[in-house]
């Protein structure tokens, strides 16, 4: 078992331009209970969703444990999912993992790492950037529709 600690959703995004500008305000709250998921698509209501050129990386996922160095909200990181207990950074691409936290599995593929960029020294703390450094978390694509939601779910390797 593992914990989905945290959900992000926002229909903006918050990091452009210049880290000293600091980021751009959501319109709404980011943090969810719940999300739905679309196969091929991602999360809906997120900026990513149904994005072409993000088709490949809709769904951003990183351990929390990457973020226990700092007394921060892991929801700053911007990663659409965050868990604990289950070590993303270490899946390969092309890798396929499920995640059910009770309505169902919805299968993940991995493509590429989420590396972390200036941002992270601005909105967790400087030195931020460099040691995320292959702890950024993880890109994929939802294979499957479902749901998924905080609290403890079942992690599945499928293949890697």
């Amino acid at each position: 078992m593992i914990e989905i600690v945290a959900l992000h959703v926002s229909p903006v995004h918050a990091f452009e331009g210049r880290p000293t500008d600091g980021p751009r305000p959501d319109p709404g709250p980011v943090s969810r209970s719940q999300v739905e998921i679309r196969a091929r698509l991602g999360i809906v209501g997120d900026r990513y969703f149904n994005h072409p050129a993000h088709r490949n990386a809709a769904v951003t996922f990183i351990a929390a444990e990457s973020l226990d160095a700092w007394p921060v909200d892991p929801l700053v990181a911007r990663r659409n999912v965050v868990v604990r207990g289950f070590d993303v950074d270490s899946l390969p691409r092309g890798a396929v993992f499920s995640l059910d936290s009770g309505d169902g599995p919805v299968r993940f593929e991995v493509h590429r790492p989420a590396n972390p960029c200036a941002w992270m020294d601005q909105v967790i703390a400087p030195g931020a950037f460099k040691a995320l450094r292959r702890k950024g978390g993880i890109r994929c694509v939802p294979l499957d529709d479902g749901v998924l939601r905080t609290g403890k779910s079942a992690a599945v390797i499928v293949s890697a």
